[in-house]
């Protein structure tokens, strides 16, 4: 009986063990918050407007203290144009002058994990692929992203409670907006954003 009762003992550590190493190799989530975005350019206000972001993410931690991260977010912020759009990129229509956009992205960043003395708190670095998105283009947002979309530096910090985590960051784009009014000659669009969020870790 107590031969059983041993081997029954060790075998259910075991088992929680490997669950736990699992649990620390791969972990799934959802995130959203606050999403503080610029479109900085000619022809659009300058400041950040506030949006949103909601979206999951899968962890691999590779080795003590490093792991990759990647993510599926959808976010939505607002601009607005200048009095003298119109004029600027020669439109032709007044109606773009003064005129409030929402920039609406779906975006997939691949960042590495770096611990920062404690697992419970990473260092984020790394690219974002992200396209603007309409109602009639989200399904097809994805594959965009990889092919001529937008392409993002992303820095940031994450930390990890035992369920909840927190997030925040900062985005740069590298290349220009394109899509927006149908404008082709758009000089410099490049967006800003600064992300602010809270999740749920499984």
């Amino acid at each position: 009986m107590k031969k059983l009762f041993f081997a029954v003992a060790v075998l259910t550590m075991a088992a929680v063990s490997t669950v736990n190493a699992q649990t620390k190799l791969l972990r799934f989530g959802i995130k959203g918050g606050a999403n503080l975005g610029k479109l900085d350019g000619t022809g659009f206000q300058d400041g950040f407007k506030l949006g949103y972001h909601i979206g999951g993410f899968a962890q691999v931690n590779l080795v003590k203290g490093f792991g990759v991260q990647g993510e599926l977010i959808f976010s939505s912020t607002k601009t607005k144009t200048t009095d003298d759009f119109s004029e600027i990129y020669n439109t032709g229509n007044l109606k773009d002058d003064g005129k409030n956009i929402t920039m609406s992205y779906l975006s997939i960043p691949l960042l590495a994990n770096i611990d920062l003395g404690t697992p419970r708190l990473k260092l984020q670095v790394g690219p974002q692929f992200g396209a603007l998105v309409s109602d009639k283009k989200v399904l097809g947002a994805a594959n965009e992203a990889f092919k001529g979309g937008e392409i993002s530096g992303v820095a940031g910090l994450w930390l990890q409670l035992p369920i909840i985590n927190v997030s925040a960051r900062y985005i740069i784009g590298f290349n220009d907006v394109k899509g927006i009014n149908d404008v082709t000659n758009t000089g410099n669009w490049k967006n800003q954003s600064i992300q602010l969020g809270v999740g749920v870790s499984f």
